[in-house]
C-alpha cells in the first residue's frame, strides 16, 4: 500500500508504505491513521485511487473531508474489458475525450454521448462509468495546471513498477520486514528522479480556500462558498 503526496512547495513525496491484506478497508485504515497520527490532521483535499472499495471506505472515515478522485487509467480498462475487442479502441478515443474536456460541462455531454453510442447494446460497460461520474470528473474543481497529476494514479504506478519488478520473485524467500526495507529503498531511489508538479504556486490558493471552477480560481464567491468548494 504507497500514498504519495504534494507539499505546499509542489514536490511529491512518498508519505506511506505499508503491506495489508488485500486492499482491505483495516489495512488501508491502518496506513490513513498513521498519517492521521504523523501530523496530517486535516487530511489531503483530494485523493486520487483506483476502485478498490477497502481505500475508499477507510478514507470516508479516517478524513471524511477529503474528495475522491477515481483513476482513469484504471476506469478506462474496466470499462473496455465490458466491450468486444471490435469496439474498444473507439471506446477508449471517447473516454478520453471525456476526462480531457475543457469543461466539467462539456465533460459530462462527452459522457452522455457515449451512454447514446454504448448503452443499449452494452450497459454493462456505461454503467461502470455512470455509477462513479462523479469522482471521476472532481479533478474539474482543482487547478487545470494540476488536472494531468491528478485525473490517474500513474505517479505511484510508474514508479512501483519497478518495485514490483525487482521483489516478484523473491516474495516468497524474504521475511516481510526485509520485504518492506527493500520496496522501501527501492523508491527511495525512484524519488530522486520526481519533478515537482506543474502549477505549483496554485497550492497556495487551494491550501487558503479558494475555489477552483474548471480548473480556473473563482475570486468572488462568498466565504462560505469557498469553504465548501475547497
Amino acid at each position: 500500500l504507497v500514498i504519495i503526496g504534494v507539499t505546499p512547495e509542489g514536490r511529491k513525496e512518498r508519505v506511506a508504505i505499508a503491506d495489508g491484506f488485500r486492499e482491505s478497508k483495516a489495512s488501508w485504515q491502518e496506513v490513513l491513521l498513521d498519517l492521521k497520527a504523523r501530523g496530517l490532521q486535516a487530511g489531503p483535499l483530494l485523493a486520487t485511487g483506483d476502485g478498490a472499495m477497502g481505500f475508499w471506505a477507510a478514507l470516508e472515515e479516517v478524513f471524511p473531508a477529503t474528495r475522491a478522485q477515481r483513476c482513469w487509467f484504471h476506469k478506462m480498462g474496466n470499462v473496455l474489458n465490458a466491450l468486444p475487442a471490435s469496439q474498444q479502441a473507439k471506446a477508449k478515443a471517447a473516454m478520453q475525450g471525456i476526462f480531457m474536456a475543457a469543461t466539467r460541462d462539456d465533460a459530462m455531454a462527452a459522457i452522455n454521448r457515449f451512454i447514446t453510442t454504448y448503452g443499449a447494446k452494452y450497459p454493462k460497460a456505461t454503467d461502470k462509468l455512470v455509477q462513479d461520474k462523479v469522482s471521476l470528473l472532481a479533478f474539474y474543481d482543482f487547478p487545470a495546471e494540476h488536472w494531468q497529476h491528478v485525473r490517474t494514479t500513474n505517479p505511484i504506478e510508474s514508479t512501483f513498477a519497478t518495485v514490483r519488478h525487482r521483489t516478484t520473485r523473491s516474495r516468497n524467500c524474504l521475511s516481510r520486514a526485509t520485504f518492506l526495507g527493500l520496496a522501501f529503498k527501492l523508491m527511495e531511489e525512484a524519488e530522486k528522479s520526481w519533478r515537482r508538479i506543474r502549477g505549483a504556486d496554485k497550492i497556495g490558493p487551494l491550501l487558503d480556500g479558494v475555489p477552483f471552477r474548471d480548473g480556473i480560481p473563482v475570486q468572488d464567491d462568498p466565504p462560505e462558498q469557498q469553504k465548501l468548494a475547497a
